[in-house]
């Protein structure tokens, strides 16, 4: 995939193109980078247009400025669809991911083809007392990671991913993850329960692995009785990091819903 710097942001992103296919957005997990998705990229380079990003703070995008966010990436994947002429996107993102792209959904809806979360909750419709409780985890996490990334990343592998190969592919991506980087993150609660969701003009798909923690699984069905017109699959044999653990039942689960996305 080519890398490209995107002007006056710190976010570099990836593309890989065929021609006049449909275009898929993948938003990563955090503390990793574009690459928890090679095997989709592999699976699916031939079928369709491929964009992913590095969120800011990760993989490639730490050039950053004062003043640079994560609540500005919204606006930085619209200005790369601007840049490359792309008019509607259907979007995957899992985790951190699942709540930027819902964030990207609120912002620009006519720019989404479809949207599939995975490993994520409704941000619009967030519970209090869910929200605190993920703080407080969110919180321990980091102090483990002021102490000691690696220690973080032994942790966080168990939590992301359930396979002991997705296990090991996370904690490769996260002990790269810099200690600074949290600071970008610090103002993820400003897209939570910050706008209504209206009628949606395109399909969602919302799911998590069958070994995620309770919390998700509870945030899935929530999400499900909010929008019973969505979609809902639970991946047997993974965790938080679906695509990871279970790629060839991501993959086909996937391709079914963008075929009846675009009918």
């Amino acid at each position: 995939m080519k890398s490209i710097k995107l002007a006056n942001s710190p976010i570099t992103y990836f593309v890989s193109r065929i021609g006049q296919a449909e275009w898929i957005l993948f938003i990563h997990a955090a503390f990793v980078n574009h690459n928890m998705f090679k095997t989709q990229f592999e699976y699916f380079e031939d079928k369709y247009n491929i964009l992913a990003i590095d969120i800011i703070g990760h993989g490639q995008s730490t050039d950053t400025q004062k003043g640079d966010t994560v609540d500005k990436m919204a606006k930085w994947v619209f200005d790369i669809l601007k840049t490359e002429n792309i008019d509607q996107v259907h979007i995957v993102g899992v985790s951190l991911g699942a709540v930027l792209a819902q964030d990207f959904a609120n912002c620009y809806p006519c720019a989404v083809s479809s949207l599939a979360c995975f490993g994520g909750y409704d941000i619009n419709r967030f519970d209090g007392k869910m929200k605190k409780e993920n703080s407080t985890k969110q919180k321990l996490m980091m102090l483990k990671a002021l102490f000691s990334v690696k220690w973080f990343a032994k942790a966080n592998k168990k939590i992301s991913a359930y396979t002991p190969q997705a296990q090991n592919e996370f904690f490769a991506m996260n002990i790269l993850f810099p200690k600074k980087s949290f600071m970008f993150l610090a103002t993820l609660n400003s897209m939570v329960n910050k706008y209504k969701t209206g009628r949606r003009n395109y399909p969602l798909l919302i799911g998590c692995g069958k070994y995620d923690i309770p919390m998700e699984v509870e945030a899935i069905k929530a999400w499900k009785s909010n929008e019973p017109e969505c979609t809902v699959v639970f991946f047997e044999n993974a965790g938080h990091c679906v695509n990871m653990d279970v790629p060839q039942e991501f993959n086909k689960t996937m391709e079914e819903f963008w075929k009846g996305a675009s009918q």
